[in-house]
Order: structure tokens, then C-alpha cells, then sequence
């Protein structure tokens, strides 16, 4: 019996022109997760937070520190044993902070595979010095 594909996803987030890149995978385990089996909420910003940093930290070329949550919006429940993957993408570079788009797309039912998008959020990161001052970034000097 042939399972069916799982759909490909669009790279171009909202038409903006950025492309968007898979930063983080991970499966979420039972400590992570409320008695009902729901993932915690805390659990999966932590998770965005992680891959959001990815990209400004390549773009800075150094530490990078999370200034902002501009957005998060939960758009679906997040459960045990669903295979979560994130992808980032810039939307804005400045003198010495980077404003990223983040989505969190969930493959489940491995019997019946299903994907959905569960989570995205816009964060903006600073690079930061030794001292954890703000840098210019490189770009801007």
C-alpha cells in the first residue's frame, strides 16, 4: 500500500522575495507536554526563539540576543510525537538589528501523514559584543 506524499511546502513566505530556510528540527517528548498530551506553549517559543537566532547570528557574524517578539500566534495544537520543523526567514536587516520570520510546520500521523502549519512568529534580534553591547552589523559598517 503506497502512503500518500507529504505536500511541498513554498519557500517564498508571503510573496515577500525572502526565501526561507529550514534552521531547526525536533520532536517533542513526553516532558515537554501538559497531562492531555498538548505541548506547552513555553516549550515551543523557546524552540522559535532557538531557530530564529539561527540566520542573524550567520548574517552578524556573532552573538546575536532576542530584542523582540514583534508576533506569535499558535494557529494549532502541538502533540507528542508530531516532527516539528522550522523555518526562518530575514524580513528585515538594520544598523545592528535583524527582524526574522519564523514558521513552525508540523508533520503527524505517520499512518496518515498530515502537514500543518501550528505556529509562526516575528521576532527581532541585535548583535550584541563581548560586553553585550550592540554591534553594527558588518553590512552597515
Amino acid at each position: 500500500m503506497t502512503q500518500p506524499a507529504i505536500p511541498p511546502l513554498p519557500h517564498d513566505i508571503g510573496g515577500t522575495g525572502s526565501q526561507r530556510e529550514l534552521v531547526l528540527r525536533v520532536m517533542p517528548m513526553p516532558a515537554d507536554a501538559n497531562h492531555n498530551g498538548d505541548v506547552f506553549g513555553g516549550w515551543i517559543m523557546a524552540q522559535v526563539d532557538i531557530a530564529g537566532s539561527v540566520l542573524p547570528a550567520r548574517i552578524s557574524r556573532g552573538r546575536v540576543a532576542t530584542v523582540a517578539v514583534n508576533e506569535f500566534v499558535f494557529k494549532q495544537p502541538v502533540s507528542i510525537g508530531d516532527l516539528l520543523s522550522f523555518y526562518a526567514s530575514i524580513v528585515r536587516v538594520g544598523r545592528t538589528s535583524i527582524t526574522v520570520h519564523v514558521e513552525v510546520i508540523a508533520e503527524r500521523n505517520p499512518a496518515n501523514p498530515q502537514v500543518v502549519k501550528v505556529t509562526e512568529a516575528n521576532l527581532t534580534f541585535v548583535a550584541i559584543d563581548r560586553e553585550g553591547k550592540p554591534r553594527v552589523i558588518e553590512q552597515h559598517a
